[in-house]
């Protein structure tokens, strides 16, 4: 790195930082990095951030920190989980209560610690992303906290997959990125083991709607996700953070479809192919990341190429 992009690169403060979606995104919107602080306690997601970026500096627990050390850091991003502000459910989360007031349970606790970093580090820059599905009363509690309104940017925008989020922040944005048509043809990958027929049960409940072909394998009505098959010519759905290889298939027309795979979601999240498909240990062995511990890492992820368009602006500021 020569001397001019040493005193433009960023040290950055990464809270729930995942699979480090965000360093990913300050490369690609060409943002040198000096340093990068990640705040992260699930395994999986430490073992692929190990693996893409050794030189991260993998910190721990938010709640067991004082932010104070990092007083001046250039930029502080996150987005705190949002299980319990979005009311989304799978096997780990199912008995949680969707909590729609602030100061109370386990999401906003989690916020909180997003504030105090802000507050004890004082960033030159901050990015908070959370789901569009939260209450109204926690978006605006959550504006007052930090003192900016969000944005609300879907990432079909950028890619095949429709997903709304809200993004705090005070780097300087305007408008929207810019529309790049991609469909969900453009992120299939050519594996004829994931390749199936109908069965009797798909043909005789099938029914076309406007975003998908859905039907009844249970029996009970036309109700769950995974029992739909999406259009090539269309955008997919949101990535969840489980169950994933049951909920995004593919009509490939005539009575064919597709089941997905790891690699499809990460376009669909705008990530490098196979992105999530090795860890490293602490002690440095490689490893390969189970494929559902795979799409549970991207589904808890970020849009790449959204963030990137937000940081970008850094750059212009």
């Amino acid at each position: 790195m020569n001397d001019s992009n040493e005193r433009k690169s960023l040290s950055v403060l990464s809270l729930f930082d995942g699979i480090s979606c965000g360093r990913v995104a300050l490369d690609r919107c060409g943002i040198p990095v000096k340093d990068y602080f990640a705040y992260e306690i699930e395994p999986n997601a430490i073992k692929i951030s190990r693996y893409n970026y050794p030189e991260i500096h993998q910190c721990g627990d938010v709640f067991a920190e004082d932010f104070s050390k990092y007083q001046g850091i250039n930029l502080l991003i996150g987005g705190s989980p949002c299980t319990n502000f979005s009311g989304a459910k799978c096997t780990k989360t199912a008995k949680a209560k969707k909590e729609t007031k602030p100061n109370e349970g386990e999401g906003w606790d989690l916020f909180k610690q997003y504030v105090r970093a802000l507050h004890e580090s004082q960033p030159k820059y901050f990015l908070y992303e959370n789901n569009y599905r939260i209450s109204l009363e926690i978006q605006d509690a959550i504006s007052d906290a930090l003192g900016v309104k969000p944005v609300l940017i879907d990432s079909q925008l950028v890619s095949a997959q429709r997903r709304k989020r809200l993004y705090w922040t005070n780097i300087p944005v305007s408008g929207l990125p810019e529309d790049k048509g991609i469909l969900v043809k453009d992120v299939i990958c050519d594996d004829s083991s994931l390749i199936k027929e109908f069965d009797d049960r798909m043909r005789n409940t099938l029914i076309k709607c406007e975003n998908y072909i859905k039907y009844d394998l249970g029996g009970k009505g036309h109700y769950s996700q995974q029992d739909r098959l999406y259009y090539l010519d269309n955008k997919a759905p949101t990535v969840p953070r489980c169950r994933t290889e049951t909920k995004f298939n593919v009509w490939l027309g005539g009575e064919l479809y597709k089941k997905t795979c790891p690699l499809e979601i990460e376009r669909l999240q705008t990530l490098p192919d196979d992105y999530t498909k090795y860890g490293r240990e602490a002690d440095g062995t490689i490893v390969e990341i189970p494929k559902t511990r795979r799409f549970e890492a991207i589904g808890n992820g970020w849009t790449v190429d959204i963030i990137s368009w937000i940081l970008g602006g850094i750059k212009n500021a």
